[in-house]
């Protein structure tokens, strides 16, 4: 199991997600073997962070940003929370360029708003973030987050499939990743009751596919891969997951011919070079 979870997620899929869904601070050229080490994990605790990052602040910005923070006075205490947790949010973000605390930051305002708009949106940060994570300890609190982001926007919207899509998602991509089965059926559990509903839903087919991928059970995830590609063939995200699931299998001319359909695709000269030396590992 662990073999095929480094093939799978150092293949071109994990290139393509590095490429256009990683963080901005990060360099295109990131792209590591193993994306989560899980030899020595130790809990990401947010508070202990914001304190460590703080201490490298001027003594000006220090300042600010301790003003943000006790920025509550009498009146209405839920209004003047929401604001102080925007604006730190907004602090971390452009200032600083911290994707941890623009993401806790965020992720608190929209549960003072608990509308599902904002708890869609802040789900949706760590989502796509935790996808490319390659800290084991910051993925499991990016997932855990976004899992309870997620499962707080269901409960004001029930009926909401893409909502359920991506509550499925961050067990795949979160800490099945690192290689929890459990985690990974979780998701796909979840995401089957969507299929179940709407056999044409690709979003849905393309995580069940993903999490074949994940969980070694190629015979089921290529087929759904190959479904999505048939009815969206642009989508180069599942075109290079197929790629990935056919040279897992040995299946090696199979996985150059998508390998070469996402070059052309994206058209990007340094995701192509990626691509390249892939298929040269693979001969």
């Amino acid at each position: 199991m662990k073999k095929q979870l480094i093939l799978i997620f150092s293949g071109i899929a994990l290139v393509f997600i590095l490429f256009f869904f990683g963080r901005t601070s990060s360099t295109k050229k990131d792209t590591p073997s193993n994306p989560v080490q899980s030899s020595t994990v130790k809990n990401f605790d947010p508070i202990q962070f914001i304190a460590s990052e703080k201490a490298k602040l001027p003594l000006e910005r220090a300042a600010y940003v301790a003003k943000l923070e006790n920025n509550i006075s009498r009146g209405d205490i839920l209004s003047q929370q929401i604001k102080s947790n925007e604006a730190l949010a907004s602090f971390w973000k452009d200032s600083v360029k911290s994707f941890e605390l623009y993401a806790f930051y965020t992720s608190n305002a929209s549960k003072l708003v608990n509308s599902e708009k904002n708890l869609t949106f802040a789900a949706r940060i760590f989502l796509d973030n935790l996808r490319g994570e390659k800290d084991i300890s910051k993925l499991n609190w990016e997932t855990t987050e976004a899992i309870d982001l997620f499962e707080r926007a269901i409960k004001l919207n029930p009926d909401n499939d893409d909502l359920k899509i991506g509550l499925g998602s961050c067990y795949i991509y979160g800490k099945g990743r690192s290689g929890n089965p459990q985690e990974t059926m979780q998701g796909v559990l979840k995401i089957l009751d969507v299929v179940r509903k709407d056999s044409t839903n690709m979003k849905a087919q393309m995580m069940l596919g993903i999490g074949g991928l994940v969980s070694g059970q190629f015979e089921k995830a290529i087929p759904r891969l190959e479904k999505v590609v048939a009815a969206q063939p642009n989508n180069v995200e599942a075109i290079t997951y197929l790629a990935d699931g056919y040279a897992a299998i040995g299946k090696k001319e199979d996985a150059i011919r998508y390998y070469n359909l996402s070059k052309k695709i994206v058209d990007d000269p340094a995701f192509s070079s990626e691509v390249d030396e892939h298929i040269r590992e693979l001969k």
